[in-house]
This record gives structure tokens, sequence and C-alpha cells, in this order.
């Protein structure tokens, strides 16, 4: 199907995007092996929320809908820490790797068997990356490949605690380790070679875990119990920079973004965009559940080209596309660099981007 779009003259709305993906999946993770019932307001939308809540419903977390002054909620009673049940069937991950890969992290520390897969693409991406530490913590982790593809299968195993050093900076990554760490005998540490998202490590803190950052060296030590957590995720930045790149790029624009997530981990996009000339400012800022969020106003702004690369890559990953498209309408030329890591998602964005653009 084809379809013609017609340019507008003035860009002005306020607009809300979805909740953030990394924040919904961490919540219904941990609230399912905490102590007590959580609400969960403005969950993400989408296939991926249905994978992680399948998920854990799978493990025998009891999680209800309903809709609070307008508001989607889940309601997840948590499990505790060791409460989760031997699913009678395989777990299905669909297309979301942050699923599988944080699962997974719960899985390996589990008494019992339990298989996790996805969809044909999630199916050929790289899993070995999670599971070389959780072997290394003594987790029984079978895989296709020489345990480097899904299906993963678990069989149990008493987890220790581990001093791992990342070799890519991945919050996925990260985040399965430091979740199997609730579970294992001893502190567990990772060391990250860049900064990436921290929504873990901050969701963990806020209930009650004992974490701790000195640099790059994340150190979790295993609770005794997690404490309920009721958040209202804060939307989606990923979603926003959509808003945002079409605000600062057209020639006659205001766009108000509220509610948008502003964890520092994640606001590379923000941070590039400034640096290319964009005209962004925060408004209404304040902080749920340990995540700050601020309203985003956007106005016209004469864009300029520049080079996206090294340790700001993990922070803006996902926005890397649609920073494309700002790059296209700026003056001057716009490099990245560091970001292979595009090639193993969902699909090759750096091959659809510039298909797209071309």
């Amino acid at each position: 199907m084809e379809r013609t779009v017609h340019g507008s003259e003035r860009l002005e709305a306020t607009v809300i995007p979805p909740g953030d993906k990394s924040i919904s999946h961490r919540a219904a993770l941990l609230n399912a092996i905490s102590d007590g019932q959580a609400r969960v307001a403005n969950f993400c939308v989408g296939d991926d929320r249905t994978s992680m809540l399948g998920c854990l419903r799978g493990l025998g977390v009891e999680i209800s809908e309903s809709v609070e002054e307008g508001i989607e909620t889940f309601t997840i009673r948590g499990r505790g820490l060791d409460g989760l049940t031997e699913p009678s069937d395989y777990l299905y991950s669909g297309n979301s790797g942050t699923t599988m890969r944080l699962v997974s992290g719960l899985l390996a520390a589990q008494s019992f068997f339990s298989v996790i897969t996805g969809d044909s693409s999630l199916r050929g991406r790289p899993m070995k990356r999670i599971l070389t530490p959780l072997s290394m913590m003594g987790a029984q982790v079978m895989g296709r490949g020489g345990g480097s593809l899904a299906p993963l299968a678990f069989d149990g195993g008493d987890l220790h605690g581990i001093e791992y050093e990342m070799p890519v900076a991945s919050a996925q990554l990260k985040s399965c380790i430091l979740i199997a760490g609730l579970f294992a005998e001893g502190e567990t540490s990772v060391i990250q070679p860049a900064e990436s998202r921290d929504h873990t490590e901050r969701m963990m803190a806020s209930m009650g875990a004992d974490v701790e950052q000195e640099g790059m060296r994340l150190t979790v030590r295993p609770p005794s119990r997690l404490a309920s957590l009721d958040i209202q995720v804060p939307c989606d930045i990923s979603g926003a920079a959509f808003w945002l790149v079409a605000g600062a790029a057209h020639p006659n624009a205001r766009i108000t973004v509220q509610g948008v997530g502003i964890n520092p981990s994640r606001t590379g996009v923000l941070d590039v965009l400034r640096e290319m000339g964009a005209n962004i400012r925060m408004e209404n800022v304040q902080e749920e559940g340990n995540e700050p969020s601020a309203d985003l106003v956007v106005e016209s702004s004469d864009l300029r080209g520049v080079e996206i690369s090294g340790d700001i890559i993990p922070r803006v990953i996902d926005e890397l596309p649609v920073l494309a498209v700002a790059a296209s309408q700026a003056t001057g030329q716009t490099i990245i660099r560091d970001a292979a890591e595009l090639r193993v998602k969902e699909s090759d964005r750096i091959s659809a981007t510039a298909i797209g653009l071309n």
C-alpha cells in the first residue's frame, strides 16, 4: 500500500507517548519476586508486554489488569524470592530480547526445569553473552549452536557470586547478571566498559536490595526479600525522540511531550540533539520509584551535523535511527561510529535506516 503524506505549515501539539518499555519490564519482573502486591501504571504497550507478562504468568505469578483514573494499571502479586513454580510448557518471548535475557537471569537461579524461546528472529540473536556469565555462576543451561542461540533450557543450579568484566556495554546483559545475583551465594559484581541504562539497579535499590556502585563496577548482595514497589511508569524517551526530532527539524513547530523519563543513562538523545542545535527544555521535573521524569518542549531549530561515537553510544543506541533522520535535515555532515550493536537487534537497524533514508 502506498500513501502520500503532505507536510503541515505548522506543527503544534501536546503528546503523551506510551510507557517506557525498559522500566515496565523491570517493574513486572522484580515485583513478581517481591513480597507483597504492587500496582504498575502506564505499562508499555505492544507485543513485548505480552511476552514479559506471559512468561511471568507461566512461572505462577498472578497478574491482573484494570483501568484506574483513565490509566491502564497492572496489579502484580509477588511470589517472593523462592515462590516461582515450574512452568508446564515452554516460556515464549516472542520478539522481545529484553524478555528473554532478563527472564533468563531469573530462570538460572530456580531449582526446576524450564525452557525459554522466541520467534524466528529472536532465535537467531546472540545469547552466548548471557549464558557465559550465568554458567560461571553455576547455572545449568543449554542452548542451540553450542549455547549461543535460543531455545535455552535451564535445569536448576545453586548459584554463587562472581566478578564479571562485561565485553560490551549492554543493559540487558548487566541486568541478567544482577537478577541472577539476587539468588546467588555471596556478592556478584559486574564491571562495565561504559555506562548503560541503569533502570535495574535503581529499581532493585528502591525495593530494598543491597546494590553498590563504584565507578563502572556494580555489586549486588542477595537480599532476604524484596519489597513490592508501586510505580507509574514514565513515558518512553525512545518514543518521545520521534516528536523531538520532528519539532526540531520542522521550520515552524512547538511540541510538548509530557511525562517523559529523563533517567541520565537514557538522555543521550537529548544530549545529541542539543549538540546539533535543537532548542529543547524541561518543565515539571519530578521523580517516582527512583526514576525522574519531565515534560519536554521542543521548538524549531537550525540543526547542524555532529559526530556521535564512543561512550555516549550505549545511552543513545535505540534512538540512532531517528537521529539519522535529524541528521538528514541538518547542515553539514553527521558521522555515527561504534554502533555495531544495531546489526544484531530484531533487524539490522543500520541497513534498515540506510534503506529508509535512501
